[in-house]
């Protein structure tokens, strides 16, 4: 990257093109001061800010040394500085530091240069758009919300009954970091709460409600030389386990009986498992809402009697035993005591104790920014109640709902630790894990992220989808998820098969289930999920038909494991996403950097799943510069178009790159 200046403009270039530039005419920062109103309800938050003042720095003294430009900006010629920049620039990129930002100022708009054409991507894990471009994106983690589409009757109702429907933005793992088709990547360094608005034709403007500590840029020659640079810039995940290959992960909640019954009729209709996750195993709170969970992370020997012998047996048998646990505590548990006397919890302003309403019931926040709360939670919790208690696994939930208005240990205001608390609680999970020598082995997986989380967390999982084919609720925005979360380091995802929030008589079919099913054969891990309301809801063992198709993907899944390993050492060793955008492999075919519902999985397999009720054909868009043999049917197409296939249940749209290496193993998986 280049950095040039004159006696009042200075400018960043990459590859002939103006990315970042200033002139009193043109400013590139305005600064401000606001006033926020947050209001939260179980993890869903209404954000509003009012402005109070918003002015342009248009006029900058340099100060050149051998290595950067320290740059003053002013707003008027010859004031006092308002901000003191540093900015350095080389072939790899450019850093701007705010070294210095004058009292009073707690807004700051930066605006970035942008070609008309220009495709953005990233934002952490996007749901709804891959293709940023024509939207702002506010970066808060929060609850994603129901429906998240308000058009639909369905955000509607959750929207008027629990303040819950969401909106095309809402992410549990936001991140101030995007790629551009112009090949360089933006990161902020700030927890703040931002907003990135990419909705003007000739410039993007980021919006943050604190002054960022810096800017980085990263440039690269292709994306995937940039994506490398970028997953080596925020940390590698540990290795993903390879005892995930051998099949399916069942999700039950129905006690030790349930899951030993359905274990054996899964194996006997053929199904490969390769884990039972079982987030009951701490027992069950019924509320309005479904079958909820008691938040006391402890073996709940009613239901799960014997547990860790239990555990034992089943891996033995080569089945690995997974739960649950979130960073709360339930005030009608022991362990909310013990934290509650030991000082580990946040407490309000005032010092007294904090609660937080997680529907029906109440509980405490584990401070996190006192280390010694920290290391309490994953030695007591994690290490000695759950891996030292036969765990091989569990899903580590939330992380998305510390209240803005808590006292916290280390001082800082809540509202710049709201963001950071998802990787504070990776970082918990993943030296729980560490502790016990299990890393690599362990599996625990996440929906919350944000900034540093790419290190701690081996699995993102998808959240809470819809149990319907919805676009910006249902089984395709989990393709979108993996394809923005990935690019930015994140190389492993996965998502409950069937979907989760079963709401106003929305409930999954054997139809949704099965395409699901499909589509999670070509990710990562498989895993079941009952959904909150599993009595109202289809399970897969329920029809014959269905398990049937079930076992035959797991097969397939299990079919792909040699292949999907060589992806695995790909994630190790450069940090590239199993599931990638086609663009990633076919930088000039323009056609593919608006596709969000299907992607590559590695660089020789193309999978387009089917996402709408009824379908039995399907169009998916082949890339250019390529021939692609359709797995089922044998037939090949030349790439650069759409072309129509069937794709009946059990046989989703799955292309193999002709000619590749692997093409040969790739095409035996139709007879798996």
């Amino acid at each position: 990257m280049e950095l040039v200046h004159d006696a009042t403009s200075w400018a960043l270039r990459h590859n002939g093109r103006t990315v970042i530039a200033h002139a009193p005419g043109q400013p590139c920062c305005f600064v401000g001061h606001g006033q926020e109103t947050v209001e939260m309800y179980r993890g869903n938050f209404d954000i509003s800010d009012y402005v109070e003042e918003r002015v342009a720095l248009a006029h900058a003294s340099f100060d050149a040394t051998d290595d950067s430009l320290r740059v003053s900006l002013a707003r008027v010629a010859g004031g006092r500085a308002d901000l003191i920049l540093r900015v350095k620039a080389d072939e790899q990129g450019a850093t701007i530091d705010f070294e210095y930002a004058a009292p009073g100022i707690n807004r700051l708009w930066w605006r970035v240069q942008a070609e008309s054409d220009e495709a953005v991507w990233g934002c952490g894990e996007q749901m709804s758009y891959f293709n940023l471009r024509g939207r702002h994106f506010p970066l808060w983690t929060s609850e994603p919300g129901v429906g998240r589409d308000k058009r639909t009757h369905l955000t509607w109702q959750a929207d008027v009954t629990s303040r819950a429907g969401g909106d095309y933005y809402h992410t549990n793992y936001p991140q101030p970091t995007y790629v551009s088709s112009t090949r360089y990547c933006l990161h902020a360094q700030t927890t703040a709460y931002a907003d990135f608005d990419f909705r003007r034709g000739g410039f993007h403007e980021l919006q943050f409600w604190a002054v960022p500590e810096r800017i980085e840029l990263l440039t690269a020659r292709t994306f995937v030389d940039l994506v490398e640079r970028i997953a080596a810039r925020f940390g590698k995940p540990p290795r993903l386990p390879d005892w995930v290959f051998n099949g399916a992960i069942l999700g039950l909640k129905n006690g030790r009986d349930h899951a030993d019954t359905l274990l054996a009729k899964s194996r006997e209709a053929g199904v490969a498992v390769a884990g039972l996750w079982c987030e009951d195993w701490v027992g069950l709170r019924i509320t309005s809402f479904g079958k909820r969970l008691f938040w006391d992370w402890k073996w709940n020997e009613t239901r799960y009697p014997g547990g860790k012998a239990w555990a034992a047996t089943l891996r033995a048998d080569g089945v690995r035993f997974l739960g649950y646990v979130n960073p709360y505590l339930c005030n009608d548990g022991t362990l909310y005591a013990e934290a509650r006397d030991a000082g580990y919890l946040a407490t309000r302003l005032d010092g007294g104790d904090y609660l937080v309403d997680f529907g029906e019931f109440w509980c405490g926040v584990v401070d996190f920014t006192n280390p010694a709360a920290s290391d309490w939670f994953a030695e007591r919790v994690i290490g000695k109640e759950m891996l030292d208690a036969g765990l091989d696994g569990w899903m580590a939930d939330f992380g998305e709902y510390l209240p803005t208005d808590v006292k916290l240990a280390n001082g800082v205001d809540a509202m710049l630790m709201h963001n950071a608390w998802p990787t504070l609680w990776a970082k918990v999970n993943a030296d729980a894990v560490a502790s016990r020598g299990r890393t690599g082995d362990a599996l625990f997986f996440m929906r919350a992220g944000y900034t540093g989380v790419q290190k701690y967390c081996p699995l993102l999982w998808a959240g809470d989808q819809s149990v319907d084919f919805t676009r910006h609720d249902g089984l395709q925005t989990v393709v979108t998820g993996a394809l923005s979360s990935g690019l930015l380091g994140n190389p492993y995802h996965h998502s409950d098969i069937g979907g989760y929030t079963s709401l106003f008589g929305n409930t999954r079919t054997p139809e949704l289930f099965m395409r699901w099913a499909e589509m999670a054969a070509f990710t990562p891990v498989m895993r079941t999920h009952e959904g909150n309301r599993p009595d109202e809801n289809f399970q897969f063992w329920q029809d014959a038909g269905v398990l049937s198709h079930f076992a035959q993907m797991t097969r397939v899944y299990r079919a792909l494991a040699p292949y999907v390993r060589t992806l695995v050492d790909d994630a190790e060793a450069r940090g590239l996403p199993l599931q990638r955008p086609m663009f990633l492999h076919f930088e000039d075919d323009r056609a593919t950097y608006d596709i969000h519902d299907q992607y590559l999985y590695g660089p020789d397999l193309l999978v387009a799943p089917v996402h709408a009720a009824g379908a039995e054909r399907w169009r998916p868009y082949l890339p250019a510069g390529a021939r692609w043999t359709h797995v089922w049917s044998g037939e090949t197409f030349e790439g650069g178009a759409r072309v129509d296939v069937a794709a009946p249940l059990g046989q989703p749209p799955v292309f193999v790159r002709a000619g590749s290496a692997n093409e040969a193993a790739l095409l035996a998986i139709a007879k798996a």
